[in-house]
């Protein structure tokens, strides 16, 4: 996969974000930023999330960083879809809320 989607400059970039450079890591990136619709990351060793932050430092629209237990969620999310802001939903559990299902279906 690293050969035929992979761009070594842009894993380099990763690799300075913090994202490891084994192949599993790599491959995952490339997943990760391929993809049509949002990714879930299963992630206990805090990598990806680090990642993603601090890809998103990067970015001219920034990151919101959500959490399931906030009670305004719904709403700083609508805001920051509307912005064009990268989301990462933090601590989800199994299960998420139906109201965030027409967002994710998207």
């Amino acid at each position: 996969m690293r050969n035929v989607l992979g761009d070594d400059v842009i894993i380099r970039i990763w690799s300075v974000a913090g994202l490891p450079s084994d192949n599993l890591s790599v491959e995952n990136g490339i997943i990760l930023f391929k993809s049509r619709r949002w990714p879930l990351m299963i992630d206990p060793q805090t990598q990806a999330n680090k990642f993603i932050k601090n890809m998103g430092k990067g970015i001219e629209t920034g990151l919101d960083v959500f959490k399931p237990s906030e009670g305004n969620l719904l709403r700083n999310l609508e805001l920051a879809i509307q912005f064009g802001k990268w989301v990462l939903l933090e601590n989800i559990g199994e299960e998420l809320d139906p109201a965030l299902e027409p967002i994710l279906l998207q």
